[in-house]
């Protein structure tokens, strides 16, 4: 899952980026609204959920708001303000924001308030990440192989998670090496054309390591598909 947030106070910003990360998200920070319009009308990325501050140079999180409703972009958005009046919620809930949080607020409240948004947007809700032998285990960050008690339990990184994740939401559909780059790593992080590559042979090593075949196929030219057969 990928989150756009939208934040121009720094500590702030990577202090929710940083718990958006545990949580095993993907996070594109932007600090101001010109810089978040050129992430949304990236063609490469699909966000979950966008978390806009109000008050933000270049454009406000207001015209943000405005302006991705305006192009039929349907991303679920949080707005954030220290404007808590009434005026300014049903201001906000106007321009297209689909949840308002008021500052300050605690963390545990913006999470449930990310998950009740993925919950009440259809083309977000993540299906049940079980295919065949192969279960995610969101609670212990594994991947659990096999039926039987008990089963083998395999640690995972957050990286080796969301590639699995994105794939097995995905199930015998190609996709490229491009596309799960450009999906499953900031934009600011800058990685190599080759990442995908190395992090599928330290996946494949991994569960060999535990004496599992790896499920996610390499079809030459193309890319990498879960194969649920």
């Amino acid at each position: 899952m990928r989150i756009l947030l939208v934040e121009d106070e720094e500590d702030l910003a990577l202090a929710i980026k940083q718990v958006l990360i545990n949580e095993k998200y993907v996070v594109d920070w932007a600090s101001d609204g010109i810089q978040a319009w050129e992430y949304l009308e990236n063609q490469w990325t699909e966000y979950t959920v966008a978390v806009i501050d109000w008050l933000l140079p270049g454009l406000s999180g207001l015209e943000l708001c405005q302006r991705l409703r305006a192009n039929r972009n349907l991303v679920p958005v949080l707005m954030l303000t220290a404007l808590g009046q009434p005026e300014n919620r049903v201001k906000g809930l106007d321009a297209g924001a689909d949840d308002y949080l008021v500052k300050p607020f605690v963390m545990d409240e913006l999470l449930a308030r990310l998950r009740a948004l993925q919950r009440r947007s259809p083309q977000f809700q993540i299906p049940t990440l079980s295919i065949g032998d192969f279960y995610l285990d969101y609670a212990n960050n594994a991947l659990r192989i096999g039926k039987n008690s008990p089963p083998t339990m395999i640690p995972l990184t957050n990286k080796e998670f969301q590639i699995l994740a994105y794939l097995m939401q995905n199930p015998d559909r190609i996709i490229s090496g491009s596309k799960i780059r450009h999906q499953l790593w900031e934009f600011e992080a800058e990685p190599m054309s080759n990442v995908v590559a190395a992090q599928m042979r330290l996946l494949r090593r991994k569960l060999a390591s535990y004496g599992c075949d790896c499920p996610i196929e390499t079809i030459p030219t193309q890319g990498y598909r879960f194969n649920s057969n």
